[in-house]
């Protein structure tokens, strides 16, 4: 079975060094969908269907999920991944849009935000890193062993993994089948190298530099948080990003880090207002 909808669709673009890929469906205003680690833009397929009257597009990082290899000797830290945002929505003529981000991706939207502040109609975080809250010290440990986790079994990998995904679900049969889809990323003979490269390339300051900026960005928000998440905390980090924002902020009892795939109707809910809302 897929485990895309049937009107959702695959795209890829080669733009100069980079080909990009991404997901879309519908027609209406732009909303760029930014996933996180370890996953991919497949994180937001329960989201999708749940959004109409919006022209949807689940971006996927370069050095991340299919696109792993398209990204050697490019930049792939979140500032950067922020600036191949901005060049792959100008190379589709996307002149403004409604950016959503989860995880690593919520920084990406934050970063572009605060650069292109006419290119960003409205903002919808969930569970995303922000300010210095990231790298989460599970990361930490294994960025440090990073020469060990280069060369271990797919088997060993796979339940490296798979550990994260549990202790990030609080829906466990999301959680199995989260690890289905977003093995996809790391089931080759490089996917120890690729899990490595994407967290020595994570650098806190890359979200402090923005974070003064926030308050002033002045377009429609909404924040969408698991309460019970252990990886970005609600107390302190999503609290203050609603604040800093003047968003909205949807406490999920009980809910833990990958929101977009325990929860997407919370998340569908904030999307549709915030795209209302930006087009007031």
């Amino acid at each position: 079975m897929s485990v895309l909808a049937a009107d959702v669709h695959e795209h890829r673009r080669t733009i100069g060094e980079l080909e990009h890929r991404w997901l879309e469906r519908g027609d209406g205003p732009p909303v760029v969908l930014v996933h996180g680690i370890p996953t991919s833009p497949e994180l937001w397929r329960h989201v999708l269907p749940l959004v109409d009257d919006a022209r949807l597009l689940a971006w996927e990082m370069p050095g991340y999920g299919r696109s792993w290899q398209v990204a050697a000797g490019v930049d792939i830290s979140v500032g950067a991944q922020a600036e191949h945002l901005l060049v792959w929505m100008r190379e589709l003529g996307i002149e403004r849009a409604v950016m959503a981000g989860h995880d690593l991706g919520g920084g990406v939207a934050q970063i572009a935000a605060v650069r292109a502040r006419d290119r960003c109609a409205g903002l919808v975080l969930t569970n995303a890193i922000s300010y210095d809250s990231w790298p989460i010290p599970e990361v930490k440990v294994l960025r440090t062993a990073g020469a060990v986790v280069e060369r271990l079994p797919a088997v060993l990998l796979r339940a490296q993994l798979g550990l994260l995904t549990r202790m990030g679900h609080d829906d466990v049969d999301r959680a199995r089948d989260s690890l289905e889809v977003h093995w996809a990323g790391y089931d080759h003979p490089g996917g120890g190298q690729t899990l490595v490269r994407q967290m020595r390339s994570l650098d806190p300051g890359d979200t402090q530099a923005v974070a003064p900026a926030l308050s002033s960005l002045g377009v429609p928000a909404a924040v969408v948080w698991g309460a019970a998440d252990r990886f970005q905390k609600l107390d302190p980090y999503g609290r203050r990003l609603a604040r800093d924002l003047g968003a909205s902020l949807d406490e999920i009892d009980g809910g833990k880090h990958f929101t977009p795939e325990d929860h997407p109707r919370r998340v569908a809910a904030a999307i549709d207002r915030v795209v209302a809302d930006a087009r007031a």
